[in-house]
């Protein structure tokens, strides 16, 4: 992936630039995380920015990026997803209401550990702004585990210097088993909902 545009705004702004990076990767997925955060390791062991600065600013835009998508499923709403479900195939009304049921329990977790899981971390903060949880709590685990994995990779980077790239290669493996997981997990679900809608049908037969 050509990187240049993340160069440029860390030689222009410095810190506060991989911090607006990161903060547009928290909004476009897409954009790599696994990328910039070791670019910034390997900018501050050259002396381009503070290392304390990379991981404070970086971190930052984890959580300005974070709360914008919060705000998008506070805006979506719970009502406005069940009507959404109400009109997919093979989703039922009451999956949204075991998957709320899953957050209640379990959001506090899922936020903090979710900010460490390729993919997931951006996506994390749509559900609980569906849920509306609480925003102090939110903003606390989201950095908190935003900070754990900012600095374990602009560590990385700041460590292998010339070699960053190599983390790039590792956390694409990462990222890749992560997408193959999913797509296991949506396959599985989708055949046994066909399964028990054939099964279904054929009891009304009877």
């Amino acid at each position: 992936m050509d990187v240049k545009w993340v160069t440029d705004l860390m030689e222009s702004f410095g810190a506060p630039g991989a911090g607006l990076a990161i903060a547009l990767e928290n909004l476009f997925p897409p954009l790599p995380s696994e990328v910039f955060l070791p670019l910034a390791g390997f900018t501050a062991s050259r002396g381009g920015m503070s290392l304390v600065a990379a991981i404070l600013w970086t971190t930052a835009g984890s959580v300005a990026g974070a709360l914008v998508l919060y705000q998008v499923g506070a805006l979506l709403g719970r009502e406005r997803v069940r009507a959404i479900a109400a009109r997919m195939p093979l989703v039922k009304v009451s999956d949204v209401d075991k998957t709320e049921d899953w957050f209640r329990r379990h959001g506090r977790a899922t936020v903090f550990f979710g900010r460490m899981v390729p993919i997931f971390r951006s996506l994390i903060s749509v559900p609980a702004g569906v849920e509306r949880m609480p925003l102090p709590g939110f903003l606390l685990l989201t950095a908190a585990g935003s900070a754990i994995w900012n600095t374990a990779l602009i560590m990385a980077g700041y460590l292998l210097g010339e070699n960053w790239h190599v983390v790039e290669r590792y956390m694409d493996v990462v990222s890749k088993a992560v997408v193959v997981l999913v797509l296991l997990a949506i396959a599985f679900f989708v055949v046994s909902r066909l399964v028990r809608r054939d099964a279904d049908r054929a009891q009304d037969r009877r």
